[in-house]
């Protein structure tokens, strides 16, 4: 099974940060984040999963958002990555 796993680039993490509206649930720094996220797609490799990382574009997951009435938080992030096939 093939499953998007959202990527954000380093030089997007400050950006992405002051958007976001759970900020306090989420990594301080680029280098945190990305250290869980590896563990994570280990995991799910491990599990059988094709991964597709998934580079998100902050704009188009802003305006993803912005026109659905969402928060940016954790579930819309995972409904903005999912919903692109």
């Amino acid at each position: 099974m093939k499953v998007n796993m959202a990527y954000y680039r380093k030089k997007d993490w400050e950006k992405f940060l002051n958007m976001i509206d759970d900020r306090d649930a989420m990594y301080d720094t680029w280098e945190d984040w990305h250290k869980s996220y590896l563990k994570t797609k280990l995991h799910l490799t491990s599990q059988g999963f094709l991964i597709n990382d998934f580079v998100v574009d902050l704009d188009k997951l802003k305006k993803y958002c912005s026109n659905r009435g969402l928060k940016i938080d954790g579930k819309a992030r995972s409904q903005f990555v999912s919903s692109v096939k």
